[in-house]
């Protein structure tokens, strides 16, 4: 009898306790979008990269912590490759490893809260085109064209500051 009643004051107050956390977890939603689309609005971002996919092979988890940052004109890419090169300068060059001007920046709003953000950019080894799909909850698919590389991919995390 005693269990029973006990049983019934637990679920009780699971019951009231619901709301509260079904509307934080929708505020905190809320809160993590509108800080994606302020970031993307900005041109001042940063993605933290965690799994690359090359053309060939398959896909790799990463254990270092690579990113791609655009801050306003200028993009700072530390990245890894991995592909096939046709042709880069003598000693291998830096990959996608530099600091470079960024331009022709370009967003464009898809289905479901999506952004599309397409720049280019040049290195001294290579032309670079980047396409990026950014998700409401920040999750980031990039996509990089190279002028003397196969393209590759890259998928991770926008960096939100709460």
């Amino acid at each position: 009898m005693k269990t029973s009643k006990l049983i019934l004051w637990g679920l009780i107050c699971m019951i009231a306790a619901m709301p509260a956390f079904a509307q934080s977890r929708s505020e905190k939603k809320a809160r993590i979008e509108r800080a994606v689309k302020e970031a993307v609005d900005a041109k001042t971002y940063e993605i933290n990269v965690d799994r690359m996919h090359p053309i060939k092979g398959g896909s790799r988890t990463l254990t270092t912590n690579y990113s791609l940052k655009v801050r306003n004109d200028s993009v700072y890419s530390y990245l890894p490759y991995f592909g096939v090169a046709y042709s880069v300068p003598y000693g291998g060059g830096k990959g996608m490893i530099f600091n470079e001007p960024l331009t022709d920046y370009t967003t464009k709003k898809l289905k479901k809260g999506k952004v599309q953000v397409a720049f280019q950019t040049r290195s001294e080894g290579d032309n670079y085109e980047y396409s990026l799909t950014i998700y409401p909850n920040g999750s980031t698919t990039i996509n990089v064209q190279a002028t003397n590389r196969q393209s590759i991919s890259y998928t991770g995390e926008m960096d939100i500051k709460e």
